[in-house]
């Protein structure tokens, strides 16, 4: 809330729940939503969470994760967290995938119309590499990208390892959370 357009945001949101049928929240946008509608807290983390992570598959059987390996990547660039024992205290959510290094990392509601992904899958290839490059020229205390830079040396080119699940997952969910179950006649979404 200590942001200077905390409620501009909060009016956004507001205004989402009954004119649009399915959001996506990424990473402080995430933490943002989560507290908004359920008062899950942030917390920060000792060290920012900063590199690709693996991921693993909580939740296999649905269609926002449909066509993804057990494990795959995800950028990270974060200095706070949610914490699963929050999450789960709310039975209207559901953790999709998780990993001990990241944590939560994808939340949804039950209902499909809410989801909060707190990395980056839109990421580009050199994304982190410009975060770091900024924070050196800043003089910030920054260590090299986790699992991101060929033997963590940044003269080389990542691999941009997180692509194909990055656009299946926003495909999966423009056509299976849009698409799909958006009323056509937008009235409705008042009732649902």
């Amino acid at each position: 809330e200590e942001v200077i357009y905390w409620n501009e945001l909060t009016k956004i949101m507001k205004w989402s729940k009954k004119h649009v049928y399915s959001t996506i929240s990424i990473c402080w946008g995430a933490q943002a939503s989560l507290y908004y509608h359920y008062g899950i807290k942030k917390y920060k983390l000792k060290k920012k969470l900063f590199g690709i992570y693996p991921l693993k598959i909580k939740i296999c059987h649905t269609m926002l994760l449909r066509g993804f390996d057990e494990i795959f990547n995800m950028p990270q660039s974060r200095h706070t967290e949610v914490k699963e024992e929050d999450i789960n205290k709310i039975e209207e959510l559901e953790i999709l995938a998780k990993s001990p290094e990241a944590g939560v990392s994808i939340v949804r509601t039950k209902d499909k119309r809410r989801i909060f992904v707190t990395g980056h899958m839109e990421y580009d290839r050199m994304t982190l590499a410009d975060e770091y490059e900024r924070d050196i020229r800043l003089g910030r205390e920054i260590r090299v990208p986790f699992n991101y830079y060929p033997e963590d040396n940044p003269e080389k080119t990542p691999p941009f390892k997180w692509r194909g699940h990055a656009n299946l997952f926003f495909i999966n969910w423009i056509n299976h959370h849009v698409y799909q179950e958006t009323p056509y006649n937008l009235d409705e979404l008042e009732k649902m």
